[in-house]
């Protein structure tokens, strides 16, 4: 959630910016101040009139004190006018404090000045690129061909169970998954990141704290019987942990990595791209996430972006880097940098991993906050990372892989699955 001040110091540089998201936020930006000049000016009329109050109650007691009787009673009639209206300004303050609040809910992040302008995926600009693309056999086959023919994964059984988009994992495919996870986390924490437990379910607090709410509320699983939420991604429990926290600055940076299955609904997902593992409902996740001071925010990123290509280099798989243009811009973030693998028997790229620094929109929504060197409260920059998301690395392994014989394993992961080959 953007600052106040901020808004109120640099409108216009904001306008301008969120153009970037192919947004005109002129009119959203507008009633932003405007219905923060009606809250200011309440206040201070309900600040005044409470004082008013205070005054006239301590007259009164030093009038009856005096003998006075009469005269305190006629002054007691008036703070009885000036309770019930300091009454009516507060319940006017807080309605116009949540209509504020839920409109500075629905302007996203500002863009860093790096992210390029766009409107789709087609405009987000490629900055790396590392791993050759393997030649593969004749006849290779796509992931979901080779999970059925070698019984890994059971897209049918899953749709028995539940419906489409949550795969049954067998055998080596199940020790496959499993070595994964063992793998991502085994590198996290070799890195200096604590791995951490989290619940897969949240409440609606923690929703509106990282921003899935109410942006992404329709693309959510909302148990309404508890009013809970299941998770879209360990970053919402992992950054919530933060929630309404003043840390130590010494305590930064704070660093976290765990492992959770990942809920999505996908609405309105469908066609050739989202076959087999391409796009899931359920699916398992590695995250790692990040609290730090501002200035060393932007140099922490970078950092995790390294840290996931060194991942990569060891799994040898081909990826790219993307820089996402506005128009593609998760809504919180500030910066991401996406991660795709070549997906050989597809001939296209799959993106595996996103890398994004929020600034300070998540720690205001969330008032994550650290004492700076005068003892000044500042909100925190918080960052996030998929280190890494399972499935399309997996449809990656298996696919460029894939030899006459059968499916090699990375060598990086045989010690985790006991197996090389399938």
């Amino acid at each position: 959630m953007l600052q106040l001040q901020r808004v109120r110091d640099n409108k216009d540089a904001i306008i301008e910016a969120l153009k970037k998201r192919n947004i005109d936020a002129d009119a959203m930006l507008n009633g932003v101040l405007h219905l923060d000049e009606k809250r200011r000016a309440l206040q201070t009329e309900l600040d005044n009139t409470l004082a008013e109050s205070n005054s006239l109650s301590k007259e009164i007691g030093n009038l009856f004190k005096s003998g006075k009787g009469a005269e305190a009673n006629e002054l007691k009639a008036k703070t009885t006018t000036l309770k019930e209206t300091s009454k009516k300004l507060g319940e006017d303050l807080n309605n116009i404090a949540e209509e504020l609040q839920n409109l500075l809910y629905q302007i996203p992040n500002v863009p860093h000045e790096s992210v390029p302008a766009g409107s789709t995926d087609e405009d987000n600009e490629e900055i790396f690129r590392e791993g050759e693309i393997p030649e593969l056999i004749e006849g290779a086959l796509p992931h979901w061909e080779l999970a059925k023919k070698h019984d890994i994964i059971d897209f049918e059984l899953g749709v028995k169970v539940t419906g489409a988009g949550f795969p049954v994992y067998k055998g080596k495919g199940a020790r496959l998954q499993r070595a994964l996870i063992s793998y991502f986390l085994d590198k996290n924490t070799e890195a200096g990141y604590t791995e951490i437990q989290v619940p897969h379910l949240v409440n609606e607090a923690s929703g509106y704290g990282t921003g899935q709410l109410p942006d992404k509320e329709g693309q959510m699983y909302h148990i309404q019987a508890d009013d809970l939420y299941l998770i879209p991604t360990a970053e919402v429990p992992v950054t919530n942990i933060f929630r309404d926290d003043i840390v130590k600055k010494e305590e930064l940076p704070i660093t976290y990595t765990g492992y959770t299955p990942c809920f999505r609904r996908e609405a309105g997902s469908y066609g050739a791209h989202v076959r087999g593992l391409n796009r899931l409902h359920q699916f398992d996740k590695v995250e790692i996430v990040r609290v730090e001071q501002p200035e060393n925010s932007y140099t922490a990123l970078d950092g995790m972006v390294e840290h996931v290509k060194n991942i990569l280099r060891e799994l040898e798989l081909p990826y790219r880097i993307l820089r996402l243009c506005g128009g593609d811009l998760g809504f919180t973030s500030a910066l991401t940098y996406d991660f795709e693998v070549f997906s050989t028997a597809q001939d296209r790229w799959l993106e595996i991993s996103s890398v994004s620094n929020f600034e300070t929109y998540q720690a205001n929504r969330l008032k994550l906050r650290f004492k700076d060197e005068k003892g000044k409260n500042q909100l925190a920059h918080t960052l996030n990372g998929s280190s890494l998301a399972l499935p399309r690395v997996l449809a990656g392994i298996l696919e460029n892989y894939q030899t006459k014989d059968g499916i090699q394993i990375p060598e990086v992961l045989v010690p985790y699955c006991g197996f090389d080959s399938i």
